[in-house]
């Protein structure tokens, strides 16, 4: 096939890129954006760069367009005819144009969330919190409804698991460069600030594409924390009070601001970053302590400028707004403890009671960051009981709007976050501890009270991991850490192993710190195993007393990822449904306030998905208002990142769990489960049959190794935790879930979200009831719509290449075979004829990035397949590895997933 004349390309890509029926605004984002990377490339010093960039782009164009076997060969030809070199160029330039359309796309969805919000007359979004307020409120009564939003909790949890492929300095490039494009939107077209905006457009471009895209070394732990709270200090700190403002705003309508809410915080921020050391030797109780400072740090800063810039708002005379005798006995205990301060602004503020009180409580936040203890506040609720001091007296002078304005969303903030900002997790493998207490026990001979010898490392670490809980409730408040996750729990005996080291840790004398700890339920076996190990340890002494003093409340976590990876994504989910329906029904029957805890990845093959499709698909009471789930990676930045994505994300999942416990939608679910459960146990049998057929077949691990790039991932330096836990790939066993996932992608196969689906649908071969499942049961259409999207991501040619490196067509084919069932039968049961049918937006945003990724995909090949071919022995080629590395990042970025 004859390679396509310049007229011919701009023809081609301009056709493509018309039938993706890309919104205006947003295609013209892309092509200015596009322009100027192609501007770049040619002012790069690198010639004929722009040239071959442009030959393999419209060369794979042309491949996915016309899918014929020749167009996708002179694809692979022109990807195979670059020097390593030229390779590496062309492999850059592609990632970097996904950054881009990942930043346009982005854009438009900000744009239109501002457009809808600035239409007075627009209706309520169908999944915002208002609205579900009112669905509840017609379902439960409007006090019952009030009750339930004013007790619902979100609860995300960042953790650091290492699936963000990008690095943190393109992160902020690209955000500066999001800023510039929200300019040039504002600006007048042809005017001197949109060629302004241009023009730094161009120099941002300039740098992104000479900014190295790979980490030169792994992040340390704390880098990890630092890379969350730009998160936090550009996002979070201002979008959740925000949150809480326009869902009032909704439910009070034109009194909202004139009096007390009715909305209470509902978000809580959770973080395993720093405090994650399951697998990850370089968290450390040091680290610990180091990341909790660090995020306390970042909070009391938002805070004390917050309250400084209210305080110097706050003009209201005291003839006009007098204070309460309250105000004025609260004004004279802090002039005794900052005399100097409250003299200058007293001077400064001579009839301005609230405005000068408000001042000086910034002055004592200031002094709780730099630790004056003459001056700090000893915890929140201490400044949160000031603040309302002079919240009541406005409200008794008449002021409720300066009462209930922005006086209001700080303290939304103090209750959100406390002096903390993130509530730190510990998590530790059941194993280690195991090992541990038989180490201090043998030593020690009489148990915990006794007195032994020198401890092993190991053990003054872990031990020391628990006085660093200790320190921190007592340095930043009983909510800045206590929460203490036991991975792989197999017993009771596991989570009975935390409280009995707690008290080594202390010693005879001492009192060990506050501890929830939390069990982690991953494999197939222990989710059914879950309610027995529970019934067994609510019996325990520590467990009854922590359940007493809580209220009886229970939180147990649920693993995505070693479920999937053990028994299939089809029998993983059933297994997960049916683990939360009877961890819930044994926690109703004992009078337990249960959270269920989702350790979901941001991949499909690690629970990934839209979160608020699955909170509804959860059985009956596993919800009642409690949603708690973990956000890593490229995840935390997509839902986060921006602060009108945020608020929609945070106001669709609050939504979701508002209406989930909602009488309809539980009766619904548990109708569904009932009528499909035949249907469920023909899917779980045969689904794990034919995975088991794949990954229990002899030679499977070298295999897998073979035909992905998993050895590989474990070089880039994603995060600061190891890529698995043992050295070998002759077993799964060792291998973490992030790899084996991202390995697939890279691949373009995607098995662990979809492989086993396609044969257990044809073992239930009735199309009309799958359909009709596919409308009722809201478990298997989240089933099958993930799916769905996993499968477009795929590309069967390009699979075919790489399962092709590993010399087994038996393997081979069982994949192939699979994919080509699974994706026939999700079509079928969606309806339409391709995949995504019944998504359009989605699936044009999959489509305008498929030809793209397929050329990284095809550069990545070509290192691979090199790699592989090498003689046994030889040293390997850093510039192919180089190559490979650079690949993995472009696909990341294309697909928008990694692990």
């Amino acid at each position: 096939m004859r390679e396509l004349t310049h007229t011919e390309a701009i023809d081609l890509v301009g056709r493509f890129e018309a039938e993706q029926a890309i919104p205006e605004k947003m295609r013209g984002d892309v092509r200015m954006l596009g322009t100027l990377l192609g501007q770049v490339l040619r002012e790069s010093g690198s010639p004929g760069l722009y040239e071959d960039v442009e030959r393999l782009r419209t060369a794979t164009i042309q491949a996915y367009t016309d899918e014929t076997p020749e167009a996708f060969a002179r694809a692979a030809a022109i990807a195979d005819s670059f020097t390593i070199a030229r390779a590496d160029e062309v492999a850059r330039a592609f990632t970097a144009y996904f950054h881009l359309v990942n930043l346009a796309e982005e854009h438009q969805r900000v744009r239109i969330l501002r457009e809808r919000d600035g239409r007075p007359d627009r209706e309520q979004a169908t999944d915002s919190v208002a609205a579900a307020f009112v669905r509840l409120a017609a379902e439960v009564g409007d006090d019952t409804a009030l009750q339930r939003l004013q007790s619902m909790r979100f609860h995300p949890v960042f953790t650091a698991h290492p699936t963000e492929a990008r690095r943190r300095a393109v992160s902020t490039s690209i955000r500066r460069l999001a800023t510039l494009l929200e300019e040039h939107d504002a600006s007048l077209r042809g005017g001197a600030d949109e060629r302004r905006a241009e023009r730094r457009m161009l120099e941002e471009i300039d740098t992104l594409w000479r900014t190295a895209p790979l980490r030169p070394e792994k992040p340390a732990p704390t880098d990890e924390v630092r890379a969350v709270m730009a998160v936090f200090d550009d996002t979070l700190y201002t979008a959740v009070p925000h949150v809480y403002r326009r869902v009032d705003d909704a439910l009070q309508g034109p009194a909202a601001g004139g009096r007390a809410p009715v909305v209470r915080p509902f978000v809580r921020i959770g973080s395993w970053v720093g405090g994650d050391r399951d697998g990850n030797p370089f968290v450390t109780a040091s680290v610990t302590r180091k990341a909790s400072a660090i995020a306390s740090e970042h909070v009391l800063i938002g805070l004390a400028r917050t309250t400084s810039r209210i305080g110097r708002t706050l003009t209201l005379d005291a003839t006009t707004t007098p204070p309460s005798d309250a105000l004025l006995a609260l004004w004279r205990r802090l002039k005794a403890a900052d005399e100097d301060a409250a003299k200058d602004i007293a001077k400064r503020s001579p009839d301005e009671p609230h405005r000068r009180i408000v001042l000086l409580i910034a002055r004592k936040i200031e002094a709780t960051r730099a630790r004056n203890a003459d001056l700090a506040y000893r915890d929140p609720e201490h400044l949160l009981a000031d603040l309302r001091v002079v919240q009541d007296s406005l409200v008794q002078a008449g002021a409720p709007r300066q009462a209930y304005g922005h006086l209001q969303q700080l303290l939304w903030q103090v209750e959100t976050y406390g002096f903390h900002l993130t509530e730190l997790e510990v998590r530790q493998h059941s194993a280690v501890h195991a090992k541990v207490l038989a180490e201090l026990d043998n030593a020690q001979g009489t148990g915990p009270e006794g007195s032994g010898g020198p401890r092993s490392e190991l053990a003054e670490e872990v031990l020391d991991v628990i006085r660093t809980v200790g320190f921190l409730q007592e340095r930043y408040g009983p909510r800045a850490a206590g929460r203490y996750i036991v991975s792989f729990t197999q017993s009771a005996d596991d989570l009975a192993n935390v409280h009995r080291l707690a008290r080594y840790a202390v010693g005879p004398d001492g009192t060990p710190p506050v501890l929830d700890v939390i069990p982690l339920f991953e494999t197939f076996a222990d989710l059914q195993a879950a309610p027995r190990i529970l019934a067994e340890i609510v019996e325990h002494p520590e467990f009854a007393a922590r359940l007493e003093a809580t209220g009886r409340r229970l939180e147990v976590m649920l693993g995505y990822s070693d479920s999937s990876k053990d028994v299939g994504p089809v029998a993983a989910n059933l297994a997960l449904y049916e683990a939360q329906a009877k961890i819930a029904a044994w926690a109703d029957e004992n009078g337990i306030e249960l959270t269920l805890f989702h350790g979901r990845g941001g991949a499909l093959g690690r629970g990934g998905g839209p979160a608020n499709s699955a909170i509804m698909a959860q059985p009956p009471h596993s919800v009642d208002g409690r949603f708690k789930l973990t956000e890593q990676g490229e995840v935390i930045f997509a839902r986060y990142g921006d602060p009108a994505i945020a608020m929609r994300h945070i106001d669709q999942v609050a939504a979701a769990i508002l209406l989930a416990s909602s009488p309809s939608n539980e009766e619904r679910n548990r109708a569904a489960a009932d009528t499909y459960a035949d249907i469920a146990a023909t899917l779980d049998a045969a689904s794990r049959e034919r995975f088991f057929s794949l990954v229990k077949a002899p030679g499977f691990a070298p295999w897998f190794a073979r035909v992905t790039p998993m050895e590989e991932i474990g070089l880039l330096a994603l995060g600061s935790r190891p890529a698995r836990r043992g050295l070998s790939v002759e077993s799964l066993e060792d291998l973490r879930a992030i790899p084996w996932v991202f390995a697939w992608t890279q691949a373009r196969i995607n098995l662990a979200g979809w492989f086993g689906l396609g044969t257990a649908l044809d073992a239930v071969g009735d199309e009309p009831l799958l359909q009709r499942a596919y409308q009722e049961w809201p478990l298997f259409r989240t089933l099958i719509d993930n799916v769905a999207m996993s499968l477009a991501k795929t590309d069967d040619r390009i699979a075919r290449h790489y399962l092709e490196l590993g010399d087994r067509d038996d393997l081979a084919g069982l994949v192939r075979d699979e994919m080509r069932l699974t994706r026939d039968w999700v079509i079928r049961i969606t309806g339409g004829t391709e995949l995504l049918g019944n998504k359009p937006v989605l699936q044009r945003a999959v489509k305008m990035r498929s030809p793209y990724v397929d050329a990284l995909s095809l550069l990545q090949l070509r290192a691979l397949r090199a790699l592989r071919e090498a003689p046994e022995g030889a040293p390997v080629d850093p510039e192919l590895q180089r190559l490979l590395l650079l690949s993995v990042s472009g696909v990341a970025a294309g697909l928008q997933n990694t692990g």
